[in-house]
This record gives C-alpha cells, sequence and structure tokens, in this order.
C-alpha cells in the first residue's frame, strides 16, 4: 500500500476518533449512533496509523506532501 495521507489529514482524523470516543463515555451520544460513530472511530484510528485510506485511491485523491512522499 503506498501512503496517500498527510500529517495534517491523519491528525484531524484522531482528532475525529478522540472526540467520538469521549461522546460516548460522557454519554452524550447513545442507541445506533452510537455503533455508527464507534465504527468511523476505529476507522478513522486505523487509517491514521497506517497513513493510508482507500477511499481515496477510486477519487485520486492524496493529501500527502511530496517531502512527506519520501
Amino acid at each position: 500500500m503506498k501512503k496517500n495521507m498527510g500529517s495534517t489529514d491523519r491528525i484531524i482524523r484522531m482528532l475525529l476518533a478522540v472526540l467520538i470516543i469521549a461522546l460516548y463515555l460522557g454519554g452524550v451520544i447513545n442507541g445506533i449512533l452510537t455503533v455508527i460513530l464507534l465504527v468511523f472511530a476505529a476507522i478513522f484510528i486505523t487509517t491514521s496509523f497506517m497513513s493510508f485510506c482507500p477511499l481515496y485511491l477510486p477519487f485520486g485523491l492524496n493529501t500527502l506532501r511530496k517531502k512527506e512522499n519520501l
């Protein structure tokens, strides 16, 4: 897998995942919304650590800067 996510993209995804988890632990979200958002949080965390987003491929997106691509 070739990296296609820049550091800014990865940081934003991690912050969103932490926010979702905090909302869950704080009891702000519940029900089916909780399950859906926690799945998204898991996907955000996984793609952030891998620096690869499979959904970027069909659209030809790449947020990785040239300097980071080395």
